[in-house]
């Protein structure tokens, strides 16, 4: 099978392959974009009062060959933390300087999760970019249109549509080394390949696709020295995806959507320092079926949406057990239904109402080592009523203001409303200003209810942000700056418990209210039409209880040059400040607190058409200063790495 993989990938570059490179972005007016997050609704980002990023289908091939997490760790005031381990680690979302349960993620517009997580995080690993034709980024608290976990931030992944045409096809390779930064191999350790096919014939839209990943060479945690080799932990991913749609009536469309993704890799014991983590023994595998029906209906003065999907996750561990020397067995089944209607009525053209109702379903089961839960006494449900008013006023003036009331069968009625205006200066300066107070909740995982760490005390979290910042174009809209600063409180967080002495370990509320502030600034320079700057600095302050894996300080900056409309080279540059970390000592059955050096990353892509909408190839350096760094305490991380990559569209 390996050598059939390797094959396949010589013969494909060999072939050259390419994406068809699409209009200049830099003719682009960013506050002209359409944008869909804050109101559910497609409207102009001119008008919309919030922190909006959209990474579109364009700046995507810009950053070809990179993950999803990698791609969102650019974005100002985001931190995927793991996107530059080994692929098989598990990954934290920090966004604003909230952690995974304040972090809701979104395909298709449908919230997407896994109900058998300590977090009800959605791993982000299940999904390819490839199959990703665009991304919003909206930060701040949300919960008033999207309801729990959705008080930092909100990241809505749009997977790929049909073309036009009644059929086309696509098929792409990418070959690259997967090297940490003592590790010199490249003979090809990463594949990614994928093939699909879509199109368009009179009612009927349909888009297919399926991609694999296999990457190896690198241990999940880190050998204390050169001298000590640490065993592969390899990693495999497969997705398949299928997408259709009907156009019943002007009126009426009707789309449909179905995928299955697994991922199956090696891991590592939690570093720990006791010599015993690394082993062979531990592999994970995690199956995903997702299936769904949207359809929408346009009339007169307004539409309704029905976003309704079903994702079932199974997740097992085989794992070593330094106590007994055996293998533990471990599974995780989870099940989530969502059903979300909501109707948007246009009272004039600067007045809209939107209500809708939403109905979430989550259960899991589990077989463990220290016991089994089956999901008769696993679940819970949430029913949302909400509603939001959107009003553009003549002279400049937005104003989105709504209310949600969330009904918990374990929980009973949370409450929930933001304020968000915003003012454009139409006539005499082109300057955005935009403010906005929301408050958020986050319900209790049901691992943290009922697992055996479960504490069935435990109470929702809640969150209030404020934020206030500006947007302007200069030097005839070429130079383009934004900066939003924010404050965020938050009470009842979730924090893990344990005693060193008596063992004692479970879920527990903290006590008190604690702060999150910071800055994000953003600037973008079309120095010409071929040649564009841009960069991003983040600043974020927690306190003491939120503070891990946070960096105070973080910079991103780019150079896209195109010298013809078929070639691009890009450049960009990381550096991530220092972060507090901690371990678990198994000398001390302990935590211990570090600290984690700061450090910067360079890295390059050059992207040729060869024939034009049809053929292009890349060739990607990461790490080009093989930087050693470390993103967790006792994990490893990659070095200078190189990648090809060729694409064909049909």
């Amino acid at each position: 099978m390996k050598k059939t993989v390797r094959a396949v990938a010589i013969l494909a570059m060999l072939n050259t392959c390419a994406y068809a490179q699409e209009q200049d972005s830099t003719k682009v007016n960013p506050l002209k974009e359409v944008v869909i997050s804050d109101t559910k609704f497609a409207q102009s980002k001119e008008k919309s009062g919030k922190v909006i990023e959209v990474i579109s289908a364009k700046d995507l091939e810009k950053k070809s060959g990179q993950s999803l997490a990698t791609v969102l760790s650019q974005v100002t005031g985001v931190e995927i933390n793991g996107n530059q381990s080994a692929n098989g680690k598990n990954l934290g979302y920090y966004i604003r300087g909230g952690k995974n349960r304040q972090v809701l993620i979104l395909i298709d517009g449908i919230p997407v999760t896994d109900a058998s997580g300590i977090s009800l995080e959605y791993d982000l690993r299940l999904l390819p970019v490839e199959q990703v034709e665009s991304i919003e980024v909206m930060k701040g608290a949300a919960s008033t249109l999207y309801g729990t976990g959705a008080a930092t931030g909100v990241i809505n992944v749009t997977l790929k549509k049909s073309s036009k045409k009644p059929i086309e096809g696509n098929v792409y390779m990418n070959i690259g080394s997967n090297n940490t930064q003592d590790n010199k191999k490249y003979n090809g350790q990463d594949f990614n390949q994928g093939i699909s096919v879509n199109g368009n014939q009179k009612k009927v839209n349909y888009f297919a696709g399926f991609n694999s990943t296999e990457t190896s060479n690198i241990s999940q945690i880190a050998s204390p020295d050169e001298t000590i080799k640490y065993e592969d932990d390899r990693f495999s991913r497969q997705n398949a995806i299928a997408k259709l749609g009907f156009k019943a009536t002007e009126k009426l469309t009707l789309d449909f959507f179905g995928n299955y993704d697994k991922l199956k890799n090696g891991y590592d014991l939690t570093f720990d320092n006791t010599g015993f983590n690394d082993t062979n023994i531990n592999t994970t595998t995690s199956e995903q079926v997702r299936f769904g029906f949207s359809p929408k209906f346009k009339y007169n003065k307004g539409e309704f949406v029905l976003n309704s999907g079903f994702a079932r996750i199974v997740r097992d561990y085989s794992e070593y057990n330094s106590f007994t020397t055996g293998t533990d067995y471990s599974l995780y089944e989870s099940r989530n239904i969502v059903v979300d209607g909501f109707n948007k009525y246009n009272l004039n053209k600067d007045f809209a109402v939107i209500v809708g109702v939403n109905y979430q379903f989550n259960d899991m089961l589990s077989e463990t080592p220290y016991g089994n839960l089956e999901n008769e006494s696993t679940k819970f449900n949430i029913v949302d009523g909400y509603t939001t008013l959107v009003y553009h006023f003549d002279f400049g003036l937005n104003i989105n203001a709504g209310a949600r009331l969330n009904n918990h069968s374990a929980y009973g009625n949370n409450f929930v409303y933001n304020f968000n205006p915003s003012y454009n200066f139409k006539t005499s300066f082109p300057l955005k200003l935009v403010a906005s107070y929301s408050t958020a909740y986050i319900t209790p995982s049901l691992y943290q209810l009922y697992s055996e760490y479960g504490n069935a005390e435990l109470t929702p979290e809640r969150n209030a942000t404020a934020e206030a910042g500006f947007e302007t174009q200069l030097l005839d809209k070429k130079l383009r700056l934004d900066a939003v600063a924010f404050y965020r409180d938050q009470t009842n967080s979730f924090d893990f418990f344990f005693d060193s002495d008596t063992f004692e370990a479970y879920y527990v509320n903290i006590d008190g209210t604690n702060k999150a502030k910071g800055v994000e600034t953003e600037v973008t320079f079309d120095v010409t039409a071929k040649l564009r700057l841009n960069a991003n600095y983040t600043f974020t302050q927690v306190d003491k209880a939120l503070d891990r894996l946070i960096p105070k300080h973080k910079a991103n900056a780019g150079l896209d040059f195109q010298p013809t409309p078929r070639t691009l080279f890009n450049l960009t540059y990381q550096y991530f400040d220092a972060r507090n970390d901690a371990f678990f000592d198994g000398n001390t059955f302990g935590t211990a607190f570090v600290k984690l050096d700061s450090y910067q990353l360079v890295n390059a892509l050059a992207k040729y058409e060869l024939i034009k909408g049809r053929m292009s190839v890349f060739g990607s350096v990461t790490n080009i200063l093989n930087e050693e760094f470390v993103e967790n305490i006792g994990y490893s991380t990659r070095g200078r790495n190189f990648k090809l990559g060729l694409n064909i569209v049909l």
